[in-house]
């Protein structure tokens, strides 16, 4: 189903779900049902992989200015204490057979990189690569990041431990 994402990253991110053949909706879409009464920050894609569990994913845009994938050094991944909550009210709530994610969609910002055998996405003229973090490593190994912006974040090692590139995620 095609929906219509409001950021650049997203926008990425959907049209690798369509040229990937991933099954999904928007979160919009999804908020619209059942939910709609609901008070909990919206999540962006309601992602159904084959033969497994339903995906929660929560996309955060993020550029890389590095010159090489090895070791993942370079890859923000911070996100706000009220994406966490969101994601882990979702989880809940949609309960077994649905598990939450955050991908983590990092716009390549030079033209010389060396991706370390990793798949990118070419979109708009940009260019892409996706990784994914399971809710539940995030909570396991995140730190606050920002008191006053309430925005928490992996270290880089838990980071290359929790991270799995979404290719891999989802096909």
């Amino acid at each position: 189903m095609r929906g219509f994402s409001p950021n650049e990253y997203e926008r990425a991110f959907e049209n690798w779900l369509i040229d990937s053949h991933v099954k999904y909706v928007s979160g919009r879409e999804h908020k619209k049902s059942e939910f709609a009464r609901l008070k909990v920050k919206s999540f962006d894609f309601l992602l159904y992989p084959p033969n497994q569990p339903k995906i929660i994913a929560e996309v955060k845009g993020r550029s890389f200015k590095g010159t090489t994938l090895v070791k993942l050094a370079g890859l923000e991944c911070w996100v706000t204490a009220g994406d966490v909550e969101g994601l882990a009210r979702w989880q809940e709530l949609l309960g077994p057979g649905h598990a939450a994610f955050f991908v983590f969609a990092y716009k390549i910002k030079n033209i010389d990189v060396d991706f370390d055998g990793r798949d990118i996405y070419d979109y708009a003229g940009r260019r892409y690569i996706f990784f994914g973090v399971r809710l539940d490593d995030y909570r396991k190994f995140m730190v606050r990041r920002s008191p006053k912006w309430r925005t928490v974040t992996l270290p880089a090692e838990d980071f290359r431990r929790c991270a799995v590139q979404t290719q891999q995620l989802l096909l």
